[in-house]
């Protein structure tokens, strides 16, 4: 393609990026990712820039696969203590570039897609790691994040009850009230907690707020938040009492405070158990921290531009 790059918005990225066709995409990513030099992805840990002045963070996130032909870089801010705006906790876009001579060739709303991604890489963890029988859903949180994985888990799983709790009752509420199917708002994250088989935490929260001792022996844990090294979403008690899994290990073990400073040793990535080299130890209590990869969103995004490619051509 010649000329302007084109801007794809959250419409079309929303109109593109569906869970069926997803998924698998990103079970090869993972597999890629795992697997080194022949895996052909080139993903440096991200680059994060603290805007202390506003409670900020800039991150940039490039990556290159081989296997996909496909260059990207990300470009995500993320603030604290948002709950007095309409503006969301996380903002990004993604660039893609045409890797043969490095022109820009769409600039694509990269919210919708690390929302879906996200909770996408969190169905191919849970389908891995969760228990036989998986009754029930918590999801603690109620901001883009709870309702990606919300709309992906009960499309994906058959869930009899799903839980809500967040810090404040009213965006519980609202949460429950915005979505298809019965959720119950829960008063606390323990009564949200208790006796669930599958558990989300997607919050800002910087101390943590699931403790092992509210957690059901066998349950499954995905862990999206605490995404710096000094911010906790999960106690030391579940930390080292529950067989830990991540996408990234270097990154994970940089970046997550939840790992960092509990000392917890993680087991394995979910590349490794997709590739058969890992086993998935389902039977155990069992964590998959989720720090996020542009690998994921450089596989996201050629999938909605060479879709809205092909919509054009059959204009």
């Amino acid at each position: 393609m010649s000329g302007q790059p084109a801007y794809l918005g959250a419409d079309t990225v929303d109109k593109y990026l569906d869970y069926q066709t997803l998924i698998p995409l990103l079970e090869r990513a993972l597999i890629n990712f795992s697997s080194g030099r022949e895996g052909g992805v080139v993903q440096p840990i991200r680059t994060i820039v603290p805007v202390a002045k506003y409670s900020g963070f800039l991150g940039v996130m490039p990556a290159y696969s081989t296997m996909d032909d496909a260059l990207t870089t990300k470009v995500v801010t993320f603030y604290e203590n948002k709950t007095a705006s309409d503006v969301p906790s996380h903002q990004a876009t993604v660039l893609l570039f045409e890797p043969s001579n490095g022109s820009l060739k769409a600039v694509i709303d990269g919210k919708v897609i690390t929302d879906k991604r996200t909770a996408a890489v969190s169905v191919i963890a849970t389908k891995l790691l969760k228990p036989s029988s998986a009754e029930v859903l918590c999801i603690l949180g109620s901001g883009a994040q709870a309702h990606s994985h919300y709309q992906a888990f009960t499309q994906q799983f058959s869930f009899k009850e799903v839980r809500i709790w967040s810090r404040t009752r009213e965006n519980a509420e609202k949460f429950a009230n915005s979505v298809e199917g019965n959720v119950r708002v829960c008063s606390t994250p323990q009564e949200a907690v208790t006796n669930a088989d599958v558990i989300v935490t997607a919050t800002m929260s910087t101390k943590p707020v699931l403790y092992g001792d509210w957690v059901k022996p066998g349950a499954h844990i995905n862990a999206l938040g605490a995404c710096r090294p000094d911010w906790r979403e999960l106690d030391d008690i579940l930390m080292k009492n529950s067989v830990l899994y991540v996408d990234t290990k270097e990154a994970a073990q940089k970046e997550s405070g939840d790992i960092v400073l509990s000392g917890a040793s993680v087991y394995a990535e979910i590349g490794e158990i997709l590739k058969g080299t890992k086993p998935a130890l389902a039977e155990k209590t069992t964590i998959f921290k989720s720090v996020g990869m542009a690998i994921e969103d450089t596989v996201s995004a050629k999938l909605v531009h060479d879709c809205w490619v092909k919509s054009k051509a059959g204009d």
